[in-house]
């Protein structure tokens, strides 16, 4: 039996960081982001590359949902499963979702945001995803399997912790590869990377955060302070292991 993670983020989390420390463990696939095609087919949103990504995807949701579920590349014992909550369009049916082992990854939204604008122009709530992971949580809780929660800041000042309880819920052993990986590209990176992963293409660890005043314009700041009462929900729910 494959060990299907689901790890369900917003963008400009640590999210491909995580996807990264995944990686690079000796048993374990992943996904990058495998309902991007069919979100930007559905939605008309012009994306970087949004037609490459198109082309290099799989448009119908419902295929790429079979194959989630079906077996995983290689045969890998671990399938980790990078998604993005906003992927989850109203239309997508969610009944798949459990039969997946189900992860929340949040970030302070102004921090959200901030990094948001500096590659678009413009944001909305519905863009950074966190009132989807609302939904989502509260979706799963009340099938009795609430996911965990990773709050992004208080796992960069304690990745081994974070990694080895989230290991523990999930039944397998830590590994020590996934605190450190090769610098540069991979080829399961999707398309899009070129316009997203310059950091972590230059990573080749977790990075302690670094305390910084975050000013956003006014419309950002906005859209930030709406998603507080998501954001602030989740975080009071969120693992906590001992530094």
């Amino acid at each position: 039996m494959t060990l299907r993670i689901a790890m369900w983020s917003g963008p400009r989390n640590i999210s491909t960081a995580m996807m990264r420390a995944w990686e690079n463990r000796d048993d374990c696939a992943i996904s990058d982001e495998p309902l991007y095609a069919h979100y930007l087919a559905h939605t008309g949103l012009d994306h970087p590359v949004r037609e490459e990504v198109i082309a290099a995807g799989d448009a119908d949701w419902r295929s790429v949902v079979d194959a989630l579920l079906g077996p995983a590349p290689g045969n890998a014992p671990v399938w980790y499963q990078k998604h993005m909550t906003h992927h989850l369009l109203p239309h997508i049916d969610h009944g798949w979702i459990a039969q997946l082992r189900n992860v929340l990854l949040i970030r302070d939204p102004r921090e959200v945001v901030a990094s948001y604008i500096k590659s678009r122009a413009t944001v909305t709530a519905e863009d950074i995803g966190l009132p989807q992971q609302v939904a989502l949580y509260d979706e799963l809780s009340a099938a009795g399997a609430a996911p965990p929660i990773i709050d992004a800041g208080d796992f960069l000042r304690a990745p081994e912790a974070h990694l080895r309880a989230l290991c523990e819920w999930l039944g397998i052993a830590f590994s020590d590869r996934m605190l450190h990986w090769p610098r540069g590209p991979r080829a399961s990176d999707g398309i899009w990377a070129p316009h997203w992963y310059a950091h972590v293409w230059e990573s080749t660890g977790f990075e302690a955060p670094v305390a910084h005043e975050v000013v956003l314009p006014a419309e950002a700041a906005v859209v930030a302070e709406t998603c507080r009462p998501h954001y602030e929900r989740l975080h009071a729910l969120r693992m906590a292991v001992a530094d």
